[in-house]
């Protein structure tokens, strides 16, 4: 299984900001948090990392990357911003999708072992037209894993084993999607 994981945003941008925290910076660390699991305890996965440090790369050189590679699954992995007061767990799939689709039966499997472990409020599953969900070639789905500017949420987005956590339930989520084995 050929996994293309993006932690979203980086070097010159920084994503959502708040509470003295970057989403760059928490979603570089889950990402790598996911990719060491994958790698260190299952058999027959490769993990290609649109980005492995706070570097800067376009939506479009992410999407392109993805597909000349021949990804099976673009994960991408963000955390959220509105309004102080918004919380919670949510992740999207391209807008277009039919909630039997293929995209959508992976997205449900992950989310649902997301949602069990990272002590967030679950705000759903939903669809939206996010380039790297509309410009990739294989299934995609975006995490926003809580609101940075929510001082609850940031507060468990400060902890690394918090971090840990929720990586382990993407982990958990594509080991169930794509039947991963254990090493």
């Amino acid at each position: 299984m050929k996994l293309y994981l993006d932690p979203g945003h980086g070097g010159a941008d920084s994503g959502a900001v708040g509470n003295g925290i970057k989403e760059k910076d928490i979603a570089l660390d889950i990402a790598l948090n996911i990719r060491t699991i994958l790698t260190n305890e299952y058999e027959n996965i490769e993990v290609k990392m649109s980005r492995a440090n706070d570097a800067t790369k376009s939506l479009s050189a992410r999407t392109s990357e993805a597909n000349s590679w021949g990804a099976d699954f673009f994960l991408s992995i963000h955390c959220n911003a509105a309004n102080g007061s918004a919380r919670g767990y949510e992740d999207f799939i391209y807008t277009s999708l039919s909630d039997s689709s293929t995209t959508a039966k992976y997205r449900d499997l992950i989310h649902e072992e997301i949602v069990k472990v990272n002590s967030l409020q679950n705000r759903g599953k939903k669809k939206a037209d996010f380039h790297v969900l509309r410009a990739s070639n294989m299934p995609a789905i975006l995490t926003e894993n809580g609101f940075i500017d929510n001082s609850q949420d940031a507060a468990l987005m400060k902890d690394a084993n918090w971090r840990k956590k929720v990586a382990q339930g993407h982990v958990n989520g594509l080991a169930r999607a794509f039947n991963l084995k254990k090493k």
